[in-house]
């Protein structure tokens, strides 16, 4: 299930990582493409009939884990709302690994 499985949760990724959110948020396992400077890029399959993101550069369509999916380039100390449902945010960039905080949008 992992730490993310309830919808809160502060987590160090690295490249390859996934991050299995709840259902109701709208996306499959986001997982980690890369770790670049002070942002991060991740993509998810689409579990939802729409999408929407604020806050991070991205949505289009991306192949993930062989189906359709988005994916998001989000920089430290943004806070993305996605699917009004889910809120993101990238604490930190270290050398190789990444710090998410996901948790239920406001």
């Amino acid at each position: 299930m992992g730490p993310c499985a309830d919808g809160t949760c502060e987590i160090e990724v690295a490249v390859g990582d996934e991050v299995t959110v709840p259902a109701a948020y709208g996306l499959g396992p986001i997982e980690v493409m890369a770790i670049t400077g002070g942002s991060v890029e991740m993509a998810a399959p689409l579990t939802g009939s729409g999408y929407s993101v604020a806050g991070c550069s991205g949505g289009g369509g991306v192949s993930s884990d062989g189906g359709g999916g988005v994916g998001l380039t989000c920089d430290v100390g943004t806070v993305a709302t996605i699917n009004d449902t889910m809120s993101l945010e990238v604490v930190e960039t270290l050398d190789s690994t990444a710090v998410l905080r996901i948790e239920p949008a406001a």
